[in-house]
């Protein structure tokens, strides 16, 4: 029942009638919940789905009844709709977004708002703003801590903004971050942790106690952010901060830590252990005692895994040729694996939320072949109740296999990737994509792609590398990023589409290479350095001059780490296919949006001049008003219906 009230809600197609579907729409459509919560005493969810445009509705639902009512709502433009959960079982904190103009560049600023489940008695949680603001934030604060039984009353970290007026003692001196507790009932505010200027981060033990501080201080006189987290901790009870460590954000050295647990009085983190991300749990009661809960010889393990209102620790994951989950809790462990019965098959878990006893849990199950739903578990009677879909347009779609495989590189080093082939395909002889991931700092996973699967619908095999400047595999693997090692990233891809070839599966006639954000600079790039190996490049949100990507975060604080980061010398040249658009001798597809804040439009801009220049066949397609996600289910239709008949013209397939 619960199911088809989800296709309800969400105006989804029977599924007799999707075999009539476009593969672009049906593809293309945002994910049907965006963020999804249960209620303290598990009677309600309250979800946000995708509306017109970029637009989205949050809807409350009352799990007896079947009863749902859209509670509020917004356009995606001037403002966003990111996320809601619960405070109480009648109340909800959103996390709202908007763009703003900073000294003459767009950013986007954040605001969270609390209001009733039918939408009324809006209140702005945080700082309230004025005229005399001496800079505009754009953080609008963060729940440190969701206060379990306190029935409405949060901890929020908060940036305090001090004012500038003459003559008055009514301006507001404090600067900096600190922690306020808020009744988002009444919006009255009691002070935690008073502003620190240099302070980002704070850690409670979901007691409402803070335990953990993170101080950054900027580096030299600039005033620009510095690599360096410095920790302090305290006792329980105590009021003094005490040294915890440091964390390099940059070189990922140190402790890092991301949670406490109040019962074992410790905080568990990540740190390196040769080379890659191990979880430890440091004892949070001055004898520095600490114990390695988890490493993996070949991969970083880099996901705690929490349960309920006060984020309990109950285990941690890590990605090999898919993510594994090992549970320290027995009985979330005994969860999965009747969950994991009850489905069949290789299944990724994800627990989203708990009720207040964590009596009944709201639990997300995929696969490579499943988009993924949502279910409601119940401890008591071990039931496993659908509820929702996240892509319910691809219902009754037949999907295509992921399978992990590996590739020798041109030095010998076996590069880790995933295969799709188009279902039904003999896996011969076909047109094929490789599609290199963004980031750099990221990596594929194994589970389902809606844009892999769309180009295996239309026939086309796709591979994804994990090239190295990658993460997830370690220091060694990683490099010094896909920007200052490029020659090596950009080598392993170009050497993935030789593997395609070598295996007889892709025709070398009919080989591209399609990329988002650093995969778009990857794809753009590999025609500098193997021109003619791909026939065709299709790149979104690309990043393609070096130097303008630095130049470009000159206005904010985090300059100086981007400028690290991208590195100086002769590859900011040498790696920028702008610089190099004479090599580029196949057709070229660029798509961007006119707000991507990520990767701003001067970069496809600067592309599309410089090959129409040379002579180069090239078309650049504009988005109005998106973001780098480009999130609008229209815009990603149209952006996928144009790809494939680009691919199909350039590849000459029939």
């Amino acid at each position: 029942m619960m199911r088809m009230l989800g296709a309800l809600l969400l105006g989804v197609l029977p599924v007799a009638a999707q075999a009539q579907v476009d593969p672009a729409e049906a593809f293309g459509a945002r994910e049907s919940i965006q963020s999804i919560r249960l209620s303290p005493d598990a009677r309600q969810i309250a979800y946000v789905a995708p509306s017109q445009g970029q637009g989205s509705t949050l809807y409350t639902v009352d799990l007896a009844s079947g009863a749902s009512r859209p509670s509020t709502r917004a356009d995606g433009r001037g403002q966003r709709l990111d996320s809601c959960s619960w405070v109480s079982n009648a109340r909800l904190l959103c996390l709202v977004s908007g763009m703003v103009d900073i000294n003459g560049q767009p950013a986007r600023a954040t605001r969270l708002v609390a209001l009733n489940a039918d939408g009324s008695d809006v209140k702005q949680l945080g700082q309230r703003e004025s005229f005399y603001q001496r800079y505009t934030s754009l953080f609008g604060g963060t729940v440190i801590d969701w206060l379990p039984g306190d029935n409405g009353a949060i901890l929020l970290g908060q940036e305090f903004v001090p004012e500038q007026r003459v003559n008055t003692r009514l301006e507001r001196r404090e600067r900096g971050f600190g922690v306020v507790r808020v009744d988002t009932v009444t919006g009255a505010t009691r002070r935690v942790e008073e502003p620190r200027l240099n302070a980002v981060e704070y850690i409670s033990d979901g007691r409402g106690n803070v335990r953990i501080m993170g101080m950054q201080p900027p580096r030299g006189a600039t005033g620009m952010a510095g690599n360096q987290i410095v920790y302090s901790y305290r006792l329980p009870g105590a009021s003094e901060w005490r040294p915890l460590g440091s964390y390099d954000v940059m070189t990922r050295e140190g402790f890092n830590p991301f949670a406490v647990d109040a019962n074992l009085n410790a905080a568990y983190g990540l740190e390196k252990l040769n080379g890659r991300s191990a979880l430890y749990r440091l004892a949070l009661d001055g004898s520095g005692r600490r114990e390695m809960l988890m490493s993996n010889e070949a991969v970083d393990v880099d996901e705690l895994i929490r349960i309920g209102r006060s984020g309990r620790v109950v285990g941690a994951s890590y990605a090999t040729d898919r993510r594994y989950a090992v549970y320290f809790d027995p009985e979330i462990r005994r969860i999965a694996e009747i969950i994991t019965r009850s489905l069949g098959g290789q299944l990724i878990i994800r627990f989203v939320d708990a009720s207040q006893d964590e009596s009944k849990l709201l639990v997300w199950a995929g696969r490579d072949t499943d988009p993924g739903r949502y279910y409601l578990y119940d401890k008591a009677s071990r039931r496993l109740e659908e509820l929702m879909l996240s892509r319910p347009q691809l219902e009754g779609v037949q999907l295509a296999a992921v399978r992990p495989i590996t590739y020798r590189a041109a030095d010998g080093t076996m590069v880790p990737g995933y295969l799709t082939l188009p279902p039904g395909s003999n896996g011969r002889g076909l047109p094929a994509i490789v599609m290199p991931h963004g980031g750099p700092g990221a990596r594929d996973e194994w589970g389902f792609d809606w844009l892999a699967q769309f180009y295996a619908n239309r026939g086309y095999a796709v591979l994804q590398p994990n090239y190295r400047g990658s993460s997830g595999y370690g220091d060694a693997w990683y490099q010094n990023n896909g920007f200052q090692s490029w020659r090596t990233a950009i080598g392993d891809v170009n050497d993935a589409g030789r593997w395609l070839v070598s295996q007889g599966i892709a025709d070398p006639a009919k080989l591209a290479i399609v990329g988002w954000s650093y995969g778009g600079y990857a794809a753009l790039q590999s025609e500098v350095v193997d021109p003619g190996l791909f026939k065709a490049v299709v790149a979104v949100a690309p990043v393609t001059d070096l130097a303008t990507l630095v130049k470009d975060s000159a206005a904010f604080s985090n300059y100086r780490l981007v400028r690290s980061f991208v590195g100086t010398g002769p590859h900011l040249r040498e790696g920028s296919p702008a610089q190099n658009v004479g090599k580029i001798k196949v057709p070229v597809l660029l798509f961007h949006g006119d707000m991507d804040l990520n990767v701003g439009i001067n970069q496809s801009r600067i592309m599309q001049d410089r090959l129409r220049g040379a002579g180069a066949q090239s078309e650049l397609v504009i988005y109005s008003g998106l973001d780098h996600q480009l999130e609008d289910s229209l815009a990603r239709a149209d952006m996928l219906r144009r790809s494939d008949a680009f691919l199909r013209k350039a590849l000459k397939i029939q």
